[in-house]
């Protein structure tokens, strides 16, 4: 085994991780963003206005997109347990 086996490992995982929170965080800053707006024309400063949005956005992308995570964590570790004994050499 080489240090490369390793760096690729950690590479891939790092780039599912980053997936996955850009996943749910993209959706919920854009939506943070338009009731910012919207509370800025409108001089309205109700703090449970920008964070109810912002909550049900980001459980609702979570529910939608559950399954392909899900997947996708699945196909990692299979990846990873069977290329185990080649890290552990």
């Amino acid at each position: 085994m080489t240090d490369m086996h390793i760096l690729a490992a950690m590479q891939e995982m790092l780039y599912y991780t980053v997936i996955a929170v850009c996943i749910v965080t993209i959706p919920t800053l854009i939506v943070g963003l338009t009731v910012s707006i919207i509370q800025a024309a409108t001089q309205i400063n109700e703090m449970t206005m920008t964070f109810i949005p912002k909550i049900i956005v980001m459980f609702t992308v979570l529910f939608m997109l559950s399954p392909w995570l899900l997947n996708q964590l699945v196909l990692i570790m299979q990846k990873f347990l069977t290329n185990l004994p080649l890290y552990i050499r």
